[in-house]
């Protein structure tokens, strides 16, 4: 059933960071319970889809979940949810803790039923700063932490995004690995205890790990930025008849590439590629040295080329490309299933292997409300109970 079978996590999160985060933990054997506010989540909304609330993007990030509505405004909502808590392991969050706080479920609150409890947020800025009550969305995110900037500085006609939800997945990875840890540690001491995984932060590392460069050291050693990330050449190279992608990196590839072109002698006339530290040196006529000689031949060429000099390199795929790559195919990643009411539908798998512990699909992404009355008599309620909490708006009923 998967390595965190027995583990259960109340997801209070919406849209992409948090549901993306509870997935993973989903896939993994945790049973992840969708608490979805009377609206239900935002992203169920997003076409395509075949029914309404079944959005595409949905489907692809709250699977292995049962979805319960609680309106947590109203003192039942409350109520039953602090009922689920108290047999759950994990409560995750990706409001602002003050909303929560609003709620009556703040961090003191959910210990009080449950002082086991792992209580991790996600949110936009660390608390502790000026900037926590700032709302934070991944396009947001991307602009305070200099992505965009660096899409120009790299080349770009102007400042862009990246173009995929990047700092709702990487941010909601680092919500997985760190709810992982705080298991591990309350597995270790028994204690719960509240997390917050900030997305400025994290991104903020990811993004200075690579940047950060001479002002690392103080006195700065020279500017910030890696420059062979933003050399103006790095960038799928075009051949006779198309692109293809290629990284020749160490002395032995260099060797190679040079043989194949009939430039062996290079390194020993031209100081700028005699070693890995010379090319970093001057990574801009590296990169468009690589450049020119691309375009002298097909990308068939090239293939049979970098394949026999052992040169790292892989087509340059458009998503459809993506979708029907053979590997994957082969590889069954993408999995053809019958959702139960969007029928045929295709999904990425879980991508990691486990020789023991294979994680499984056990649950397709829910209908809205389509585990509330199953939830809520696992916890104590009686059905003239659950059918009040119905007539009263605190919970919804999948139809």
């Amino acid at each position: 059933m998967g390595p965190l079978d027995g583990i259960r996590i109340l997801d209070l999160t919406t849209v992409v960071l948090g549901p993306f985060a509870t997935q993973l933990l989903g896939d993994l054997g945790a049973d992840v319970i969708k608490v979805e506010p009377p609206e239900g989540d935002n992203i169920r909304q997003l076409a395509p889809m075949h029914h309404s609330g079944m959005g595409a993007m949905f489907l692809h990030m709250n699977r292995n979940k049962r979805s319960i509505v609680l309106d947590l405004k109203q003192a039942g909502g409350r109520t039953a949810l602090l009922r689920l808590a108290r047999n759950a392991d994990v409560l995750v969050y990706n409001t602002r803790p003050q909303a929560m706080q609003r709620l009556k479920l703040g961090y003191a609150d959910v210990r009080a039923m449950n002082p086991s409890i792992i209580y991790a947020g996600a949110v936009g800025y660390d608390q502790s700063g000026p900037y926590a009550g700032r709302p934070a969305y991944d396009d947001l995110i991307q602009g305070a932490v200099g992505i965009p900037w660096l899409m120009m500085k790299n080349g770009a006609e102007a400042p862009r995004y990246v173009p995929a939800t990047l700092c709702d997945r990487i941010v909601g990875q680092a919500l997985a690995n760190a709810i992982l840890a705080a298991l591990v540690q309350r597995g270790r001491s028994g204690t719960g205890q509240s997390v917050e995984v900030p997305m400025f932060e994290t991104m903020a590392q990811f993004i200075l790990g690579d940047h950060l460069s001479g002002r690392t050291f103080d006195p700065p050693l020279g500017e910030s930025g890696y420059a062979r990330v933003l050399a103006k050449h790095r960038a799928p190279y075009q051949t006779k008849d198309g692109y293809i992608c290629v990284l020749v990196y160490n002395d032995k590839q260099w060797r190679n590439f040079l043989a194949k072109i009939g430039k062996s002698e290079l390194p020993t006339n031209d100081p700028r590629f005699g070693t890995l530290a010379d090319r970093a040196k001057h990574i801009d006529d590296v990169y468009a040295f690589v450049a020119d000689e691309l375009r002298t031949r097909t990308t068939e060429e090239w293939e049979r080329l970098f394949t026999e000099g052992d040169i790292p390199w892989t087509r340059m795929n458009s998503i459809d490309d993506l979708i029907d790559d053979p590997h994957l195919s082969l590889t069954g990643f993408l999995q053809s299933l019958d959702h139960p009411s969007e029928g045929s539908m295709c999904t990425p798998r879980v991508p990691t292997r486990w020789s023991e512990t294979q994680p499984v699909l056990r649950h397709h992404a829910p209908r809205y409300g389509q585990h509330s009355a199953e939830l809520l008599r696992e916890v104590g309620y009686t059905d003239e109970e659950i059918a009040q909490l119905v007539r009263e708006g605190v919970t919804r009923l999948d139809s």
